[in-house]
């Protein structure tokens, strides 16, 4: 019997890249640039370096009134360790194909996904969720079950780790994605030099949670269950 094996290339999941596109969803978009593009220096690890991509011509208007500049275009997302998707402005339309493309690219190269809230359509266009499972917005779940049959959707859960893909639930949630995100990839490190910090993001995901309104909690193990990478981390499913 001959056994296939799909190398994939190293990522430097730290290299994060968020899509900015017309009618760009501010809140989600603040989510992300606020936990990545923000320096910690007084975490004392290794931060994250942060671009913005554009799916299409700008400037973008966002919502708000709030214009975007984006620095790169979707080539920047081949050299990106982590790609999010904050948001979609309308989950009836498609994305544009060069975005698909491009995300199907980093996809096949290994790149960490992770969308919030309508952001999952993005990655269900693209064919990336099939088989697995998902969460979005409540008010989008049946949509979202109803299009893509193949994707099994989750609408009671603040946010879904696949390992290379990760979806959040509505745009507060993707709050609580970005700080498990942030555990997963730094807390070994913060464990030795700023273990009050540590505990402060295992603490304040789990406050945030129990303060929620979703009924994820319920079917959590005891203890703390091992992340997608085999450090310690909170999965939220059902």
């Amino acid at each position: 019997m001959t056994i296939s094996v799909k190398i994939l290339p190293m990522r430097d999941l730290r290299r994060v890249a968020a899509v900015a596109y017309q009618g760009l969803c501010t809140f989600e978009f603040g989510v992300v640039v606020e936990m990545f593009a923000l320096p910690r220096p007084e975490l004392q690890v290794p931060w994250y370096s942060f671009t913005v991509c554009s799916a299409e011509a700008g400037p973008l208007k966002a919502m708000g009134g709030v214009t975007v500049h984006a620095s790169s275009g979707l080539g920047a997302l081949q050299r990106a360790g982590t790609i999010v998707i904050p948001g979609w402005r309308n989950p009836d339309e498609p994305p544009p194909q060069p975005l698909i493309a491009a995300v199907q690219r980093a996809y096949r190269r290994g790149a960490r996904l992770v969308s919030i809230c309508s952001g999952v359509f993005v990655l269900a266009a693209a064919g990336l969720l099939d088989g697995k499972r998902v969460t979005t917005h409540w008010r989008y779940a049946d949509r979202l079950a109803r299009r893509f049959p193949r994707v099994r959707v989750e609408p009671d859960v603040l946010y879904i780790d696949e390992g290379q893909i990760l979806t959040s639930a509505g745009s507060a949630a993707g709050i609580d994605l970005c700080l498990h995100i942030v555990r997963c990839d730094t807390e070994p490190r913060l464990r030795i030099r700023s273990p009050d910090v540590s505990s402060y993001l295992r603490t304040a995901r789990v406050g945030s949670h129990n303060s929620c309104r979703h009924h994820c909690l319920r079917s959590m193990h005891a203890g703390l269950p091992r992340c997608s990478s085999g450090r310690s981390g909170i999965f939220i499913v059902r």
